[in-house]
């Protein structure tokens, strides 16, 4: 009986050496037939130029644009973004913005962001310019709205904010149309920059764009902009337009 229950015994430790050796070694290269090891450290790069279009507005014509990119791992990331518009013809004024920020993701299709955001606004008049500091989100809400709500803190202590948010309908495969919406609200009034106290502006698109190839796409669109509470009074005070209506038509591709 004892040669019995010692055969088993053994029997046991051979079955438990023989699947150690067939299991691949820790850091080492995978034997044939097991999948390769993941890594998740693996740095990335991509390239948006969401916006490269020419405007015919009510008043002055103009070229705006909005390009974003990133470079990171899959939970880390460097955001650059920018965006703005130059007026037509050359000389005839306009406005710009740089942001750089750090990414994180905290959830599925969702990132905190942080960084540092320079405006500059120039023209026939002085030149004017902010710093802000950046705290914001930016991710995929449900039913597969992109929405970006951000917080600016100027270097003077002002508080605004901004909410983005847009969708993409696909008529076809390689027709696609986006209506975007983008609003932009201050908690201080700020005569300097012709902001108000309150929702400041809203913003109402339309875009239709082609996808020859997935990373290249021509569109045309509509674009109808409003200022709104002191902002607007602002304006009016200063000749300013308060509503814009402007017809688009640029190109949209991504690396």
């Amino acid at each position: 009986m004892k040669r019995i229950i010692a055969f088993k015994k053994l029997s046991r430790v051979s079955a438990c050496l023989a699947g150690l050796l067939a299991f691949p070694a820790i850091g080492g290269a995978a034997e044939p037939g097991w999948p390769q090891p993941i890594d998740d450290n693996q740095i990335f790069n991509f390239l948006l130029f969401d916006q490269l279009e020419y405007r015919a507005n009510e008043g002055a014509d103009s070229f705006d644009w909005d390009v974003q990119g990133w470079i990171g791992t899959d939970k880390n990331k460097l955001w650059i973004k920018t965006e703005g518009a130059a007026g037509l013809p050359k000389g005839a004024g306009g406005d710009a913005e740089v942001q750089a920020l750090y990414s994180r993701i905290i959830a599925p299709f969702w990132d905190i962001q942080a960084g540092l955001r320079y405006e500059r606004a120039y023209g026939p008049g002085p030149d004017q310019d902010r710093v802000f500091a950046v705290v914001g989100f930016q991710g995929l809400a449900p039913y597969r709205y992109e929405v970006e709500p951000v917080i600016f803190i100027s270097e003077d202590g002002d508080i605004s904010g901004r909410l983005s948010a847009s969708y993409d309908l696909l008529v076809t495969q390689r027709l696609i149309l986006q209506p975007r919406l983008e609003s932009n609200f201050a908690i201080q009034r700020v005569r300097a920059y012709g902001v108000g106290r309150g929702i400041n502006d809203i913003q109402l698109e339309l875009r239709l764009r082609y996808e020859i190839k997935r990373q290249f796409a021509p569109y045309v669109g509509v674009s109808w902009t409003s200022k709104l509470g002191g902002t607007a009074d602002m304006a009016r005070l200063t000749g300013d337009d308060i509503n814009n209506l402007a017809l688009v038509g640029g190109v949209r591709l991504w690396f």
